[in-house]
Order: structure tokens, then C-alpha cells, then sequence
């Protein structure tokens, strides 16, 4: 099986076969990018347990970009906010919700990581493709 190529798996069984071979060794530092991307909702919980027992049990330091921020609020005792490949607020979940003015995380981490300028653009975006789905619908 370790020497098994992955052709053919599905994006979930490579993920997985990734962290296995990973965690194999039992290293101190853990470094993963991305480590839900193509599990299922079931496969995705049994990871977020797992590490938090790596975490809580075994005193693992666990690294790990993710676009998902409620894996962030679920895992991580600190949080680094990266925008444009620089850092751009660092502490724990509450820490940034307090410092953004906002209750939820994924309203801070958005405040935190982008422009006002940026968050409207992305706005405005949203309601210009609502508009075209509108007018593709009304089309038909």
C-alpha cells in the first residue's frame, strides 16, 4: 500500500493517503495545507477529532492553511491572517473577533484581510452576477 501510486483515487482517498503517510512517522511538528479539501462531511469531522487528539494528547504543534473558517474557529489557539502573501493580524479567534468588531470570524477575518475598497468591489460584484443570473432567468 505505501508504495502504491495514487492514479484513479478520487480527490479524498489522495488526501487521505497524504496524511497517512505524513503522520506515519509520528513527527512533533505537523505542516498541512488544505487538509479537508475533497473529504466528505464524515472524513472531515473523524480529521478535525484526530487532530485535536494529535493536539490535546500527544502536545503536537500542527500548521495548517485553510480557506475555511470554521475549521479555524474549531482548531487553532492562534491565528495568523494572511492577505497578498504578508501577515496582516495574528492571535487567537476571540482576540481577532474583538479587534475587527465583529461577533463572527469569518465577518473579522474578511475585515481583517481586506480593503474597504476590496470588500465592496467584492460586493458589488455579487449583485452585478445576481443581476445577470436575474436576467438569464427572466431570458428563459
Amino acid at each position: 500500500l505505501l508504495a502504491r501510486r495514487t492514479e484513479g483515487f478520487s480527490q479524498g482517498e489522495r488526501m487521505k493517503t497524504a496524511l497517512a503517510r505524513a503522520l506515519v512517522h509520528d513527527p512533533p511538528n505537523i505542516v498541512l495545507d488544505e487538509p479537508t479539501n475533497g473529504l466528505d462531511v464524515l472524513a472531515t469531522r473523524s480529521l478535525r477529532e484526530a487532530l485535536r487528539r494529535l493536539r490535546d494528547d500527544e502536545g503536537k504543534c500542527i500548521v495548517f492553511s485553510t480557506h475555511i473558517m470554521q475549521e479555524v474557529e474549531r482548531l487553532c489557539d492562534q491565528v495568523v491572517v494572511v492577505a497578498h502573501g504578508r501577515a496582516v493580524a495574528e492571535g487567537s479567534v476571540a482576540a481577532l473577533c474583538e479587534r475587527a468588531g465583529c461577533a463572527d470570524f469569518e465577518d473579522a477575518f474578511v475585515r481583517l484581510a481586506f480593503t474597504a475598497d476590496e470588500r465592496a468591489g467584492a460586493a458589488a460584484a455579487r449583485v452585478a452576477a445576481g443581476a445577470v443570473n436575474a436576467a438569464a432567468g427572466a431570458a428563459t
